[in-house]
Order: C-alpha cells, then sequence, then structure tokens
C-alpha cells in the first residue's frame, strides 16, 4: 500500500472506531476485553489507540469508569453512561443512513 492510501485508510476508519468502541461498551468491559471483542469482528486497534480515546469519551461524558480491585490484578471498566447511551443511538442512526446513501453511490459505479 502506499503511504497515501494508508493515511487515507487510517483517515476513514478514525471516525468509525469511536462508534465501534461506544457499540461495545453497552456492558462493562476493560481495556483488554474491549480489544478481544473488536477483533473478534475484525476491527484491530491499538492500545495506544484504545486508551486516548476511552479517556477522550469518559471527558465527553459518554463513558464512566470504574476500579475493579477484587481481583490480584486491578482493571478499569468502562461502560456507557446514559448520556452516552443517547449519543450512541443517535451516532447509530446516522452512520446507517449515511453507510446506506454511500452504499448507493458506490453501487452506482458498476
Amino acid at each position: 500500500m502506499s503511504a497515501l492510501l494508508n493515511s487515507l485508510t487510517t483517515e476513514l476508519r478514525r471516525g468509525t472506531l469511536t462508534l465501534a468502541v461506544l457499540s461495545q461498551l453497552r456492558t462493562p468491559q476493560y481495556g483488554y476485553s474491549l480489544v478481544q471483542r473488536l477483533e473478534r469482528c475484525g476491527i484491530t486497534i491499538d492500545q495506544s489507540t484504545l486508551y486516548p480515546l476511552l479517556r477522550r469519551l469518559e471527558k465527553q461524558e459518554l463513558v464512566t469508569s470504574t476500579w475493579d480491585t477484587s481481583e490480584s490484578r486491578p482493571r478499569r471498566y468502562y461502560v456507557l453512561s446514559e448520556f452516552g447511551i443517547e449519543i450512541y443511538h443517535q451516532l447509530k442512526s446516522e452512520w446507517e443512513k449515511t453507510s446506506h446513501e454511500l452504499y448507493l453511490l458506490l453501487k452506482g459505479e458498476d
């Protein structure tokens, strides 16, 4: 792949990662479990991308986090806030609308 294509692919994925992460936080997840869930669906995300994204989502009040210290290794769990649930549903709807429109545009290339 050329450097330009890599750059454009990264740009294309950037916005979709937020929606992908939000979709998996309807139930509490810690970082590694979130990475695994996303990978099972074919979405790879580096921890160097994931944790800053989770911190940003928390700062935007879309997710909340709590520490679980009941096991030998403490884990920080993230889950959608009430506001996050609302925003997630709106983003999901917007994604469905946009992806349908894009599908129609791309289909017209045949």
